[in-house]
């Protein structure tokens, strides 16, 4: 099969429904029918983003599914991207680049402006692709917003597109989500929906044979599966799928704590970790002793000096400066360490602010207007490292990196996704440990995942519908 299929849109009955990773299992059953496919989120909120093979910043959920189908990652596939900014401000990012700070009231005020950047964008994934698959965002039919709406409404509406609904049956209320979010959506739309999935299904599909009949009849929607639910610990698009992640390690060799502050971002760079049969990850957000742990991680931040203050007002700042074991800290964290942090074009904060940091490292990070988006090959720790750098702040003497004793810190994102520095890293922690290829195990993951799914799918239905 090799021709012009119509366009897809994924819209979710409810927030979380699981519209991401159904993207990208839909559009993987299509490439693997030998379509070639698109991943598409028009608008996105999310402080995990990811830099592209073109050097521009999208969301990771959107980085994740081309991942996953081998497509070239460039700004087309989210145009818009909004990163919690300081104070009700966003930073909003267009084509992969930031644009401006914008209060979020004044940024649905100008939302018409940005409609052409998502024009182009569609229409350049339209033009390469046989078929492009448009994730939603929250549900498609907020009354209120719906005329603000540009992932879910606006492309459904100026490119046709065919829609698949997803329900969240896990949260309860599973047919008045369907019967309302289908009976709200314009006529024109409705006639475009093809099916709903119910995903997140757990114990045996069979008891829901009866609920598929009545969606079907009652409702006249046709069932395009019911899914089973299944932990899938990557690609983690916002706190809430992080909170939802299960860990079993059968082996543990280490206890890892990640400390979570209020704006912490790129978790994604944990997924190794919670995947590792050998590691135990707890995200720390409160002021519980640190004493159990091995090894304490600082991740990335959004706002910074926000974080830093904020570990401070709690009493971690404190524990972590008299942590004797090892300590890793990235991106935000790492600018943690400086001496002083100056944020003097109030990039982050409300005014002009200099902030002390822990002062493990002899030099004071500068916040600079120009961002630092980069995507190679680095030469860190010892090891060559795939990576990726997205930061404001700005150093003298240590740019990438610095280590000393039991501390390493880096700008770079996704060090623990290179099973060599890992291995080593935590064998030099634990010497027992033994470590795992992560890369096999995404593979597997994704391919078991999408096998699974795709069997509970009506995948002819899907097909006819779109040809």
């Amino acid at each position: 099969m090799n021709k012009k299929l119509h366009n897809i849109s994924i819209f979710g009955t409810s927030s979380d429904a699981g519209k991401s990773t159904i993207t990208f299992v839909i559009a993987k059953i299509l490439q693997d029918l030998g379509v070639s496919v698109a991943p598409f989120k028009a608008q996105n909120v999310s402080n995990n983003s990811h830099v592209c093979d073109d050097g521009s910043e999208i969301a990771i959920a959107q980085y994740f599914q081309a991942e996953v189908l081998g497509v070239k990652t460039s700004y087309h596939l989210n145009p818009v991207l909004l990163k919690s900014g300081r104070g009700s401000s966003a930073s909003l990012i267009v084509e992969g680049k930031v644009v401006t700070n914008k209060d979020v009231r004044e940024y649905y005020r100008d939302l018409d402006l940005l409609k052409p950047a998502v024009k182009r964008c569609f229409d350049y994934l339209d033009a390469k692709y046989d078929c492009v698959v448009c994730e939603g965002a929250g549900s498609p039919v907020e009354l209120n917003l719906m005329d603000k709406d540009l992932s879910n409404i606006f492309i459904a509406t100026e490119y046709n597109t065919k829609i698949i609904l997803v329900a969240d049956i896990e949260k309860g209320g599973v047919f008045a989500s369907i019967w309302g979010v289908y009976n709200l959506l314009p006529e024109k739309l409705r006639k475009n929906v093809i099916g709903v999935i119910v995903n997140k299904f757990r114990g045996d599909l069979t008891l829901f044979d009866e609920g598929i009949r009545i969606i079907e009849e009652e409702f006249k929607i046709p069932v395009l599966g019911v899914l089973p639910y299944l932990p899938f610990n990557l690609g983690f698009e916002d706190s809430a799928s992080l909170k939802n992640f299960v860990q079993q390690p059968r082996n543990k060799k280490l206890d890892i704590a990640v400390i979570a502050y209020p704006y912490m971002s790129n978790y994604n760079d944990f997924e190794p970790l919670i995947a590792d049969d050998e590691v135990f990850v707890e995200f720390v957000s409160s002021n519980i002793s640190l004493e159990k742990f091995d090894l304490v991680i600082l991740p990335g931040s959004k706002l910074v000096i926000k974080d830093l203050k904020w570990l401070k007002e709690s009493g971690l700042f404190e524990q972590i400066k008299n942590y004797e074991k090892d300590i890793c800290a990235i991106c935000g964290g790492y600018e943690m360490m400086f001496e002083n942090l100056e944020d003097k074009y109030s990039l982050e904060n409300e005014e002009a602010i200099k902030e002390e940091g822990f002062a493990l490292i002899d030099d004071v990070i500068t916040f600079e207007k120009e961002k630092i988006l980069e995507k190679k090959t680095y030469d860190l720790f010892g090891e060559k490292i795939e990576g990726f750098e997205i930061h404001h702040g700005m150093c003298q003497n240590y740019p990438l990196s610095f280590e000393k004793q039991n501390f390493k810190g880096t700008f770079v994102h996704q060090i623990f996704d290179n099973n060599e520095f890992r291995t080593k890293y935590f064998k030099s922690i634990k010497a027992d440990y033994i470590g795992f290829d992560f890369q096999e195990y995404k593979k597997q993951t994704v391919d078991n995942f999408i096998s699974t799914l795709k069997a509970k799918l009506d995948v002819e239905h899907l097909i006819k519908s779109i040809s």
